[in-house]
């Protein structure tokens, strides 16, 4: 899992960071460094409910019995996946508007007051900040147990998030941010479609869904005969597929039924904008001598 949430976390981090960024710069260049504290404020509160949310996420999930469990967890998983692919899609159309509506958005809250900036801040990196945590729970829980990689993962992400965003803040860095998230997007939909299969195992293993015994590939065997190659190669696969020991006809389906037509639309290529026709010109006759 962990490069699975290393891409989470770098990727969903790094759209955050973007965020922060550009209030933060268009702040400093219209010489309205006063309103930097009730942004940075804004900022502290949204990174502190993401958190906050994580923690009353893994609290509640620890108080419940193994098939509530199952069951909070798959609903979680599916629902995480929707919000996540509504968030790819949204971001690789709007990616180019995104410094314009958030400058504006900006220029508004500085007209009101302190409380509507820290508003705009709260709203904007807040709902970057609950969508990546509740992923990468998501994506953790279907880790195997007591294993710290997804954690490590995912925070090793985030620092290269934060990173990248610095430098993308101070001029250092130069990304081509329309062709870096179809890239990232594209391996993010690869990663959801793992863990929306995985949801639907939960929801087996809750007794929800029948067909947790109709097992359709059991992945450990075939990599079992080839040794230690096979344990490095289920080790990438399962971090970036979620794939499991064993997988039910119901999970490969899902896992299917996801990826295809949702690859297939991210892909889907917009043919160039025709360019009007040129006008015809209207040829005067001469005047007659």
């Amino acid at each position: 899992m962990l490069l699975g949430n290393f891409l989470i976390g770098m990727r969903e981090g790094l759209e955050a960071a973007l965020v922060v960024s550009i209030l933060i710069a268009y702040l400093v260049k219209t010489g309205n460094r006063r309103a930097l504290v009730p942004v940075w404020t804004g900022i502290a509160i949204a990174v502190a409910l993401a958190a906050g949310f994580g923690i009353a996420l893994t609290a509640a999930s620890s108080e419940m019995q193994f098939k509530t469990q199952e069951l909070f967890g798959g609903v979680l998983s599916i629902v995480a996946v929707g919000l996540v692919t509504w968030m790819v899609f949204w971001m690789r159309k709007t990616a180019r508007f995104m410094k314009s509506e958030l400058e504006g958005k900006l220029e508004g809250a500085l007209n009101v007051g302190p409380l509507a900036l820290a508003a705009v801040a709260l709203l904007s990196v807040g709902r970057e900040g609950i969508e990546t945590v509740l992923f990468l729970w998501t994506n953790i829980q279907s880790s195997s147990g007591g294993s710290t990689q997804p954690i490590i993962g995912a925070a090793l992400g985030l620092v290269v998030a934060i990173v990248l965003g610095y430098l993308l803040y101070r001029g250092g860095l130069k990304i081509n941010l329309g062709r870096f998230f179809t890239w990232t997007g594209g391996a993010l939909i690869v990663v959801a479609a793992g863990v929306f299969g995985y949801g639907f195992h939960d929801l087996q293993e809750a007794d929800v869904l029948p067909g947790l015994n109709s097992v359709a590939l059991e992945p450990h065997v075939f990599f079992d005969k080839l040794g230690t190659p096979g344990d490095w190669l289920q080790t990438v696969l399962q971090g970036v597929l979620n794939i499991t020991p064993q997988i039910t006809w119901l999970q490969l389906i899902m896992w299917a039924a996801y990826l295809v037509p949702v690859m297939a639309l991210f892909l889907r290529k917009t043919g160039p904008s025709r360019p009007a026709p040129a006008a015809k010109k209207t040829v005067e006759p001469a005047p007659s001598s």
